[in-house]
C-alpha cells in the first residue's frame, strides 16, 4: 500500500470498519483518497473487491461516472446520489471517516437486495 500512515494506526482503522460494516448485507469498502481499497466487507468481497484494488477501475467505466468520492473526502461531508443499477433505483453513499480525513466509505443502498421485491427480513424466519 502507497497510504502514508502509521501500520498500527491503519490496522485500527481497518477493525473498526469490520467492527461497523461486515454483517452490513450491501458491499462497502473503506477507501483512501487515492481510491485505493483498504478494506471490504464480506458482500463487497463477493462483487470482486479487493483490498489494493483502483475502486474506479472495478467493473464498466460508465459504473464510476458521477462518483462522489472527491467532494465527500474534500469537504468532509456525506455525498450521495440516487442512481441506477440495471431497472432499480439505488442511493450511493461516500462517507468521510472522522479524524481520517484521507479515508472514505462508500456503499449503495439497493445494489445487493431488491428492498422493493424484499422489503423486510427477519432473521428469526431463517432455516438453519
Amino acid at each position: 500500500m502507497d497510504i502514508k500512515m502509521d501500520q498500527g494506526e491503519l490496522d485500527e482503522l481497518v477493525k473498526a470498519f469490520h467492527l461497523m460494516w461486515e454483517s452490513f448485507p450491501e458491499p462497502v469498502q473503506l477507501a483512501h483518497k487515492s481510491k485505493e481499497v483498504v478494506a471490504v466487507n464480506s458482500a463487497c468481497q463477493s462483487i470482486g473487491r479487493v483490498v489494493g484494488m483502483n475502486c474506479a477501475k472495478h467493473g464498466a467505466p460508465e459504473g464510476h461516472r458521477g462518483c462522489l468520492a472527491n467532494k465527500a473526502v474534500s469537504a468532509r461531508q456525506t455525498a450521495w446520489k440516487k442512481s441506477k443499477y440495471g431497472e432499480r433505483e439505488i442511493f450511493c453513499y461516500w462517507l468521510p471517516v472522522p479524524g481520517h480525513p484521507d479515508f472514505f466509505i462508500h456503499f449503495a443502498v439497493g445494489s445487493a437486495i431488491n428492498y422493493d421485491e424484499r422489503p423486510e427480513m427477519d432473521p428469526t424466519s431463517m432455516e438453519q
